[in-house]
């Protein structure tokens, strides 16, 4: 299974094996060699990234008729598939595409751990290419630090991007992290430095999707269903105020008593009476 996986992904390995070549050739260390060479791809990975967002918003923006339409047809499993696939087509809208970056990115992933599993048994340099307390790139960190620190930055780009999805999957992508650092945990240390720098960039775009791209909430999907909360209780309130006041000009027509009057009302009224009292007194 292991040859045939390196069969297939021995074109990747070639073109990211020279590129990392290429950056040691130029003076750098193995370490920043690869933290470069990640910055690379993930720069010509972006576009798909910006895609794989508007997805996303597109998505969560076609979920109330997507839900109208399991709840026309919720006995009928076949008829809702279909209604929902017109639905995509009428809006244009790929549900498969914020998957597409992430099935980029693994075969990605995975050529790194051949490539650096190659490079640290046929270039003796790689053994002391390190920096810090892990030093042989194709061995473990003594340490663990590494996992450690690369989960904390997943977990940290993650976050940006769990504020505008569901709880439910926002729990899963917060568990995400810890299941991939036992999983990661005796990886050689070089595909850490990948790995960790692929999640700092992937934090960066992020902050920039979510904040000044086609991530962005507008004030209108932040404020749409308060809004529709205040109309509502606005023209409640409305509603009562003119209900009282036809109550109050039908009860004067039909020669009923009017509302009793406010302590302040009242007290005007008593003053007023006194006095139309002292003047006709005055005129007696």
């Amino acid at each position: 299974m292991i040859e045939f996986l390196e069969r297939i992904f021995s074109p990747l390995t070639n073109l990211l094996g020279s590129g990392l070549e290429l950056f040691y050739s130029y003076g750098a260390p193995w370490w920043l060699s690869i933290a470069i060479l990640t910055v690379v791809v993930r720069s010509i990975l972006f576009p798909l990234t910006v895609r794989q967002v508007k997805s996303m918003r597109a998505m969560q923006d076609l979920k109330p008729e997507m839900d109208k339409i399991r709840a026309k047809y919720k006995d009928n499993r076949q008829q809702q598939q279909e209604e929902i696939m017109k639905l995509y087509q009428e809006r244009k809208v790929n549900p498969f595409g914020s998957c597409l970056p992430l099935l980029i990115q693994m075969p990605i992933f995975i050529t790194m751990f051949y490539v650096i599993q190659g490079f640290g048994a046929t270039h003796e340099s790689f053994a002391s290419g390190g920096v810090l307390w892990f030093q042989d790139l194709s061995m473990k960190d003594p340490y663990y630090l590494l996992p450690v620190l690369s989960a904390v930055t997943m977990l940290a780009a993650s976050e940006i991007t769990s504020k505008h999805i569901d709880a439910q999957q926002r729990w899963m992508m917060r568990i995400l992290p810890v299941v991939f650092t036992v999983f990661l945990l005796n990886f050689p240390a070089g595909l850490f430095m990948y790995w960790i720098t692929s999640n700092l960039v992937t934090l960066v775009q992020n902050y920039f999707i979510y904040n000044h791209g086609p991530g962005r909430k507008t004030a209108t999907d932040g404020s749409a269903s308060k809004s529709g909360k205040l109309v509502t209780s606005r023209g409640e309130n409305e509603g009562k105020v003119a209900t009282k006041n036809a109550q109050f000009q039908n009860s004067g027509k039909n020669g009923h008593e009017a509302p009793e009057a406010e302590p302040s009302e009242r007290t005007t009224q008593a003053a007023k009476a006194a006095k139309r009292k002292r003047r006709r007194k005055k005129k007696r």
